[in-house]
């Protein structure tokens, strides 16, 4: 069958290219240093290891013959083109981070970009986030965006403040029990 006639298309996946979070206008890309090694490693592991394997593996299913009907070879142009899309993304971040290391805070009651700040909410509960760049964010682990709403109401505020977060439907005040640094 003639690819005039199928749904694939070599440049169907351009139009799904991984959109890059919203920075605030003129804002820069702030990222840790261990999260700037993280996707630098996931970078270097796509083009050293995954896309050499799924390139041999494409050209083996190529060379058995007819590839309208290989499934080796359709999934394995797929994977190629979803690991050329990661790695155009991770380059794009990568050339745009800007490396904040917050261990050069450490003992500052003040709270920067990489802080863990411990606050109490007017339920008396208590939480901890650390305050992370975008591309390292981890809700489950306590890690939030320093675009966040909680990130941007907690930075500049000091151990004690009492603060108004903003929410959709309320606002709530906190209180900043701990600051901490790595």
């Amino acid at each position: 069958m003639s690819k005039a006639f199928t749904k694939e298309s070599d440049s169907a996946d351009d139009d799904d290219e991984l959109q890059l979070p919203p920075l605030p206008a003129g804002g820069k890309n702030y990222i840790t240093p261990q999260g700037f090694a993280t996707l630098r490693a996931e970078l270097k592991e796509l083009v050293e290891v995954e896309r050499p394997k799924i390139v041999d593996a494409v050209h083996w299913a190529a060379s058995n013959g007819d590839r309208s009907e290989n499934g080796d070879y359709l999934y394995g142009k797929k994977r190629l083109r979803e690991i050329d899309r990661r790695i155009r993304f991770l380059i794009k971040r990568l050339e745009i981070a800007v490396v904040a290391d917050p261990a050069l805070h450490t003992g500052c009651t003040q709270i920067f970009f990489g802080a863990r700040v411990t606050y109490v909410d007017q339920l008396d509960v208590q939480r901890t986030v650390r305050i992370v760049g975008i591309d390292e964010a981890n809700s489950a682990l306590g890690e939030v965006s320093w675009i966040s709403p909680i990130a941007r109401t907690l930075l500049k505020a000091h151990e004690g403040d009492v603060l108004k977060l903003v929410m959709p439907d309320r606002i709530d005040e906190i209180e900043v029990l701990r600051v901490r640094y790595p």
